[in-house]
């Protein structure tokens, strides 16, 4: 029977293996244990010796402490130690250890180093801290070049201290012999010129230890080392481990060796790596004529083994900060040139805003999607002789094994017509009992023709193996979304902000809304909340409610709304129609800054090339998040219809991005002026070939197989991967870690927006003023800025409040009428003509 043999590599292959061929000599036991060419990896060992160094921290410790006492009492018994019987030794020894303890302090104390050798003692104790604890107290390379360089330098300086003043006899102790006889060397070379030399040593490890290039930055050097060490200090250090517990399958474990290294991370920020890799041909097989060869996926987006920062919560520290725009700003020609100021720093608000920690996901526990030789050789045989029934021929067959389907790549031979084999879908599915059988003929790029099988036990991705992979920790996108892995398990990282809209469909328990939650997840993961805002939409009003948490840091709202997850349908559609107000003004802003798109334009924000009392700003991205696309054009139609067109159309340069999904993909929910505007479609399994080609413009979705098996379209390249599984604890996990944060004041706010059915203006009763219809006009000649926003902030107001004040001021002639993303005029140039008016309105009474 043949033998199922892996060799590392890009590509993993499978061939047939002679009985009495050996295996590797450094394999893994059945059960999970570490071999012998793996025994300096085993995570035991590590904790083992992390505790021996700790053991060894604390008995150093007792010794040396007793030594002080008693070393003079048992000297005479440690020099007579290999004379005498080692149990009268130790009966008369008075060291707190006993004769161990007298004969490794004499060695240390009395012989070598004296008193410095206490030094010993916290370097060996952060080393054991830090491989038992994974976390280190003090940085420990660091504190080892310090400790080393301070043990000879004091035994030294004092062995000469002690040689000047004559007390050897009763004090030769504290320098220890190397000490004491280096001192008495150097003082016969140089006489008191010892003390000069001791001196510079100490400036010249100075020097080195705190990189000091000038005498000036002397005290900032040390400043910032200090700085460094208390800082990592605070950081948790991860040891990757090498368990060898999981069974060999596609991305086989032992496949994955590789070394990590991980020096000083933060949670979010880049980190260094290695990965080991061997090349090997794959092997091929001559079956029934048919040559036959089998690939196993690329194992190089491994999740990495990185440093996790926990979240550290500050006392006395307020848990909001105030929006941007209300920081003051100096005039802009009193300002300094943007050659003397740093670039902006759009994060600087949320500086200690920490990325949310891999930790808060769950560790993949299924198993491996397992495809045996067997399997493979079954269905090959199947597909050929299928194939030979209707006379056609095969040169050759290549399967690429995926998390859920394999792919039969076939070279037919020459004259057959890949029509004929097109047609031939459902017999091929008959033949092996499968379900989902899905024929790409040809595959793009490609002179062959796919067949994809599903397995028949699967791999579930989780949302941690993607996200901890190289593929998205190392990407530069502006919008970096982890959708899942292909079918040769590679990590699939796209950019929204490339596609530039997603339109997503799907049967009801097809994965739909995980996948939304993966896309919402993987942004969270990459960008701060300066950079960042999300519109969620959830008419079914249970899906997306997890993400309140995160409210003050990553979500966009109507002044106003007391909920940030948008539920019903009029707030929905005014929602919309602020959103294509916002893309307006940002138009406005990028036509002042003669910019193309928003990353022209925040590259010259930053630059300090744009003037914000001309109303510039950092502007953040914003993903306009949709999760049942059909409910809203049940209940609103065209009120829905026409700002999602209009946003699909024009919102790209502005920085809004649309993520629409839908249940069914019919034409009158995804209609053509949608769909015309979405070139990027996401398909999940659907219920028939007609939703299938509404939504992709071909067939394929109707035969996935369920659970995250979907259907990507990029242009006119379909690309099958399977979705990350995300929990709804794992997502609950990370919005509290992030909502536990310090954040803004509030949510970012959209531009007002005022439908058809507000309050005529003429039905306002002036003789029925609200209380602070005065104290709210003084605002508003003072600012100059008619906005229903600024009374909010102002006078700390409910948006309903400072709307019907707006209403108020705009009927007694304060302000202007609605111009949609523009504030109002202010028709009151001076407070003096104000109070006029309002001596008028109370009819002139003073």
């Amino acid at each position: 029977m043949a033998k199922n043999t892996f060799k590392p590599g890009n590509a993993n292959t499978y061939r047939k293996e002679k009985p009495e061929e050996k295996k590797p000599a450094t394999r893994r036991k059945p059960n999970g244990g570490v071999l012998q060419g793996d025994f300096l990896r085993d995570p035991r060992l590590h904790l083992t010796g992390g505790l021996l160094l700790l053991f060894l921290s604390f008995f150093l410790s007792i010794a040396f402490v007793s030594y002080l006492f008693t070393g003079k009492a048992d000297q005479s018994i440690v020099g007579a130690v290999f004379s005498d019987s080692v149990r009268q030794a130790g009966s008369e020894t008075e060291n707190w250890l006993g004769l161990t303890g007298a004969v490794v302090s004499h060695w240390f104390i009395f012989k070598w180093f004296g008193i410095a050798s206490f030094l010993l003692i916290p370097i060996l104790f952060l080393t054991g801290y830090k491989i038992v604890f994974k976390r280190e107290l003090f940085p420990v390379g660091r504190m080892t070049r310090f400790a080393v360089f301070a043990i000879f330098w004091i035994s030294i300086l004092l062995g000469y201290l002690i040689l000047t003043a004559g007390q050897e006899d009763w004090l030769g102790f504290l320098s220890g012999g190397i000490g004491y006889e280096t001192a008495a060397f150097l003082q016969s070379l140089l006489g008191w010129g010892t003390l000069l030399l001791i001196a510079f040593s100490l400036v010249v490890f100075i020097i080195y230890f705190f990189n000091v290039t000038t005498i000036k930055g002397f005290g900032l050097k040390i400043n910032e080392t200090i700085k460094d060490i208390e800082e990592a200090g605070r950081e948790e250090v991860r040891i990757p481990e090498f368990d060898g517990s999981e069974p060999v399958a596609a991305g086989d474990p032992d496949l994955r060796k590789f070394a990590a290294s991980v020096d000083k991370v933060a949670a979010g920020q880049p980190f260094a790596f290695q990965t080991v890799k061997t090349p090997v041909k794959p092997d091929s097989a001559k079956a029934n004529g048919v040559a036959f060869s089998v690939e196993r996926p690329n194992t190089a987006d491994v999740p990495l083994a990185v440093a996790v920062v926990p979240l550290t919560v500050r006392e006395n520290v307020p848990n909001s900060l105030p929006m941007t725009e209300n920081v003051p700003v100096l005039p802009f020609e009193d300002q300094p040139t943007a050659t003397d100021l740093p670039p902006y720093d759009p994060t600087l608000d949320l500086s200690h805003y920490q990325y949310p920690a891999f930790d808060l996901m769950d560790e993949q526990t299924s198993e491996k999607a397992q495809v045996s030789v067997e399997e493979l050789e079954a269905n090959k045989d199947k597909i050929v002789e299928t194939l030979g029934h209707y006379g056609i021929g095969i040169a050759s067959i290549k399967a690429t094994i995926g998390p859920t389907v394999t792919l039969y790549e076939i070279i037919p031979e020459a004259g057959v017509r890949i029509s004929k084999i097109k047609s031939l879908e459902d017999d091929i599915a008959l033949s092996l009992a499968a379900l989902g059988i899905r024929i790409i003929a040809p595959i793009p790029g490609k002179g062959t023709i796919g067949i994809e099988v599903p397995n028949k036990k699967r791999e579930m991705v989780s949302i941690r193996s993607v996200i901890m992979s190289p593929a998205f920790q190392k990407n530069d996108k502006d919008l970096p979304v982890v959708l899942g892995k292909t079918i040769s398990n590679e990590v699939y990282v796209t950019d929204l902000a490339k596609m530039p809209h997603l339109l997503m469909a799907g049967a009801t328990g097809q994965g739909k809304s995980v996948g939304l939650n993966v896309i919402l997840t993987s942004l969270i993961y990459k960008k701060h909340p300066a950079e960042l805002k999300f519109v969620l939409v959830d008419p079914k009003k249970v899906e997306l409610t997890l993400f309140n948490k995160i409210e003050r840091h990553f979500l966009a709202k109507l002044p106003g709304d007391e909920d940030a997850i948008i539920t019903d349908t009029k707030k929905v559609v005014y929602t919309l129609n602020s959103l294509c107000l916002e893309m307006d003004l940002r138009y406005d802003l990028l036509k002042d800054a003669e910019c193309r798109n928003i990353k022209e334009y925040n590259q010259k924000f930053i630059g300090r090339r744009l003037n914000p009392e001309k109303g510039h700003r950092f502007l953040p991205y914003i993903v306009l998040v949709v999760d049942e696309l059909a409910d809203l054009m049940m209940t609103a139609g065209k009120e829905v219809e026409q700002p999602i067109a209009r946003l699909a159309q024009l919102a790209r340069a502005t920085g809004i991005h649309l993520v629409v999904a839908t249940q069914r993909p019919s034409v009158n929910v995804i209609t053509g002026i949608i769909k015309a505007n979405f070139p990027a479609r996401l398909s999940f399994k659907v219920t028939s070939k007609i939703d299938s080609r509404t939504i992709l413009d071909t067939g394929g979705a109707d035969q996935l197989v369920g659970h995250g098996d979907m259907l990507l379209m990029m242009g006119s390249e379909i690309i099958r991967l399977q979705c990350p599984f995300v929990k709804t604890e794992e997502v609950e996990r990370i919005c509290e870690y992030v909502g536990a944060q310090r954040g803004y004041a509030n949510a970012y706010l959209l531009p007002e927006y005022e439908g058809d059915d507000g309050a005529s203006k003429e039905s306002v009763d002036l003789a029925n003023r609200d209380p602070m219809f005065e104290e709210a006009a003084r605002i508003i000649v003072q600012h100059q800025q008619g906005s229903t926003s600024l009374l909010q902030r102002r006078m700390k107001l409910g948006y309903n409040r400072a709307g019907r004040l707006i209403d108020q001021l705009e009927a007694a002639g304060i302000v202007g009428p609605f111009e949609g993303s523009k504030a109002r005029d202010v028709l009151i140039g001076d407070e003096y003509s104000l109070e006029q008016l309002l001596n008028r309105i109370n009819g002139n009474k003073e």
